[in-house]
C-alpha cells in the first residue's frame, strides 16, 4: 500500500450506505445512498453500484458496517460475510474491515471476527475522537439509533460492544431522528389541555416531529413516510394527528406543533437520561465536552447545555473540504474509518 494516498470510508447501514473520500488524510467528499426498501440482499448491492463511480482507481477500502444486523440475514455472521465478499468483489480485493478491537482485518479475518466487524461503526468514530479529545463524551444521533459513548484517558471507555451488550450498558438507545415510531417515544399525549393515550401505529415517524419544530435537516429524511404522502409542514401534522385518532386542520397547525415538541421532550429525555448515567457512571470532569454526529446532532447541541458541557462538531475535529463539512458530520463512522485507515495503514509516497 505504500505510496497509496486516497482511501474510500465506508459504513454499510442497513438504512444507509455511506462513503469518505479521503485525499492525504483530508476528506474532501462525504456522500451516502439510501439501500433501497428491498427485503433481500441485493438491496446492498444496489446501493453500492450507486456510490462506487465516485471512488478513484487504486484506493483502499476501509469498511465498517452495521448492515449486518438487517432481517434479510437469518444471523449477524451471515451478514457479515455477505458484506465482507461484496466489497471484496467490488474492490478488487482492496478491502479491508474494522473489527474494533481486532483493528483492520483483511476479508478472510474479518469473517473469522465476524462479532468483532459486526456493528463496530460506533467505535471507530470513537477511537479517532479520542485521539484530540482524551476526555468527552461523543453523541452520534442518527436516523434509527443513538449512541452515548464515554472517552475518558485517551481510551474508549464503553463497557458494552455488541449491540446487546451496548443496550444493557445504556450505551446504545434505540431512537433516531427519522425513522422511530412516534409511538416508541410516548404512550401518552397532552393536546389542547387534556393527556390522551396515543395510537400503537406506524402512522407517523420521529421525522414528521423534528420537521414540525424546523430542525430536521433537509436531507435527513430520504426515506418514503408512513402514508406514502408527502412531506410538507401540513402533511406531517396530518400524520401526527392519527396518532391520536385525529384529523389534522389547518386552524389546528399550532396545537400539533405543541404535540411535536412534546414527543421531542420525551426523545430527548431518554437520550440525556443515558447520558447523565454514563456521565456519572465515568465520573467525566466537568471540561469534557460533548461531541455531536450524526443527522440528529442538533441533539448532541441541545443537549449539551442542558448537561453544562461546551459543544464540538464531528466535522470541525477533521480536516474537511468545505462542501464536504456538513455530510462529514452526518456520516462520521465513514470518516473516522478512513482517517483511521490512511494513518495506520497508508505511508505517503
Amino acid at each position: 500500500m505504500n505510496g497509496m494516498n486516497s482511501v474510500i470510508g465506508w459504513d454499510l447501514g442497513g438504512a444507509n450506505l455511506k462513503l469518505a473520500r479521503i485525499e492525504r488524510r483530508r476528506a474532501v467528499e462525504v456522500a451516502q445512498f439510501p439501500c433501497p426498501l428491498r427485503q433481500d440482499a441485493s438491496k446492498f448491492d444496489r446501493a453500492l453500484a450507486e456510490a462506487l463511480p465516485l471512488c478513484p482507481t487504486g484506493a483502499v477500502h476501509a469498511v465498517t458496517m452495521t448492515g449486518e444486523l438487517s432481517d434479510v440475514f437469518s444471523d449477524r455472521a451471515r451478514g457479515v460475510a455477505y458484506l465482507v465478499e461484496m466489497m471484496r468483489k467490488s474492490t478488487d480485493g482492496e478491502a479491508v474491515f474494522y473489527g474494533g478491537r481486532a483493528g483492520f482485518l483483511p476479508d478472510i479475518g474479518a469473517v473469522e471476527h465476524a462479532l468483532d466487524v459486526a456493528s463496530a461503526n460506533w467505535h471507530a468514530s470513537a477511537t479517532f475522537i479520542a485521539r484530540s479529545f482524551p476526555d468527552a463524551l461523543l453523541i452520534d444521533a442518527g436516523t434509527t439509533t443513538t449512541d452515548l459513548i464515554p472517552l475518558k484517558g485517551g481510551a474508549v471507555a464503553a463497557r458494552g460492544y455488541s449491540d446487546g451488550e451496548r443496550l444493557t450498558e445504556g450505551e446504545l438507545v434505540y431512537t433516531g431522528v427519522v425513522r422511530t415510531p412516534v409511538m416508541a417515544v410516548g404512550r401518552k399525549a397532552p393536546f389542547k389541555g387534556r393527556m390522551q393515550g396515543v395510537a400503537a401505529e406506524r402512522f407517523a415517524t420521529m421525522a414528521d416531529v423534528w420537521r414540525l419544530l424546523g430542525a430536521l435537516p433537509a436531507d435527513a429524511d430520504p426515506y418514503p413516510t408512513p402514508d406514502l404522502k408527502g412531506k410538507s409542514t401540513q402533511e406531517s401534522a396530518a400524520r401526527l394527528a392519527r396518532m391520536l385518532g385525529r384529523d389534522a386542520t389547518a386552524a389546528d397547525l399550532l396545537a400539533y406543533v405543541d404535540l411535536a415538541r412534546h414527543f421531542a421532550d420525551c426523545q430527548l429525555a431518554e437520550i440525556e437520561g443515558a447520558a447523565l448515567a454514563l456521565v456519572a457512571r465515568e465520573e467525566l470532569a466537568p471540561d469534557a465536552p460533548v461531541i455531536g454526529a450524526g443527522c440528529g446532532r442538533f441533539i448532541a447541541r441541545h443537549l449539551s447545555a442542558r448537561l453544562g458541557r461546551r459543544y464540538r462538531d464531528f466535522a470541525d475535529l477533521i480536516d474537511c473540504a468545505p462542501q464536504a463539512r456538513d455530510m462529514a458530520g452526518t456520516c462520521a463512522p465513514a470518516v473516522a474509518v478512513g482517517l483511521l485507515a490512511a494513518h495506520e495503514l497508508i505511508v505517503d509516497g
